[in-house]
């Protein structure tokens, strides 16, 4: 099932947090509103399949397939 989604590369610096996690060659910081968007859900497509990472009522992440 394809799905559109923008390429990783669409996830510009502004996305990204300041700070330690950021340093070279240190794992990228993303904030979850600057992933998840106004409708709190992505899509993540990995090895063919599909994925919904969502925001829960209690406001928890959630990673369905």
């Amino acid at each position: 099932m394809p799905v559109d989604v923008p390429p990783l590369h669409a996830l510009t610096p502004p996305n990204l947090l300041p700070g330690p996690a950021n340093a070279a060659g240190a794992v990228p910081r993303i904030d979850s509103g600057a992933l998840l968007g106004r409708r709190g859900e992505v899509l993540i497509v990995h090895h063919q399949q599909v994925y919904r990472l969502r925001v829960t009522a209690q406001g928890k992440l959630i990673l369905t397939k």
